[in-house]
């Protein structure tokens, strides 16, 4: 399949330099020690991908009746409390009938630069799977993937193959690699995805999200339940947002999933 082609082509420039990455484990222990020292919304839980445990925040939806499970997915260095965009969507989304899985997607070490990410695309992906079936096992039957930055391409890779039984698919600030060869990869994943997208940038935002703004809509012309907005003054931090990024959010959810409520996962 072209995906494993993909995942075998990132590796192995990756094993040309003597190496092929996995997360680094410290870097997520010391994210997991603060988050637990300071966590004021939603629960702790722990999930195990391929032999390793990884952290997850749970957080109920504050409605009697939900419309199911949001799988969130942070950008690159970050953690699943990262602030501001990050928690607002976790702890947000749960006061409009959608519970939040917030994910610790795998880290290269301090420093690292955007590309050096592309060889944890697989363990990403599997983090994810693990994920969706948590909130599977727990009664969740509407599930949602929102995705953040390097986050929303992990979404994207994650799902290209995979996305069976997933209402839909948001990023936000989705990165094309600006090299020839990697952006032809990540627009080929886009084409793959059949799911309802909503993608989100700023337009102010990085080059590499708002130069190929243009690429991802023609990547996605064949997926009905594409759509793409732009948000004005806004850059890749969305500082002056004011709660106007989640509120299209589930605004647009709420119409691709429809009235009809499911449990969110405990």
């Amino acid at each position: 399949m072209r995906l494993g082609f993909i995942v075998f082509a990132l590796c192995l420039a990756h094993l040309i330099e003597g190496v092929c990455w996995a997360s680094d484990e410290k870097r997520e222990a010391e994210f997991a020690d603060s988050i637990n020292k300071t966590l004021a919304n939603g629960k702790v839980i722990w999930l195990g991908s391929e032999g390793k445990k990884f952290l997850g925040l749970y957080t109920e939806t504050e409605k009697i009746i939900g419309n199911g499970v949001a799988i969130i997915l942070h950008d690159m260095n970050g953690h699943p409390n990262q602030q501001q965009l990050i928690y607002d969507l976790r702890v947000f989304l749960p006061e409009h009938k959608w519970a939040t899985l917030s994910l610790q997607m795998p880290l290269r070490e301090a420093g690292a630069e955007k590309d050096e990410y592309y060889a944890l695309l697989p363990e990403a992906a599997a983090r994810i799977q693990t994920g969706i079936s948590y909130a599977r096992s727990n009664g969740a039957e509407n599930i949602v993937v929102v995705g953040y930055g390097l986050g929303g391409l992990m979404g994207v890779y994650a799902l290209s193959e995979q996305a069976a039984d997933i209402k839909a698919l948001v990023t936000i600030s989705l990165p094309v690699p600006v090299t020839e060869n990697k952006a032809a990869q990540t627009l080929e994943l886009i084409k793959k995805i059949k799911i309802p997208m909503l993608d989100i940038y700023g337009a102010v935002d990085v080059a590499d999200v708002t130069e190929s703004a243009k690429d991802r809509r023609l990547a996605a012309k064949e997926n009905a339940g594409y759509r793409q907005i732009k948000i004005d003054d806004e850059g890749h931090a969305y500082l002056h947002d004011e709660g106007l990024l989640v509120k299209r959010i589930y605004s647009w959810l709420g119409v691709i999933v429809g009235a009809t409520p499911t449990p969110a996962a405990q």
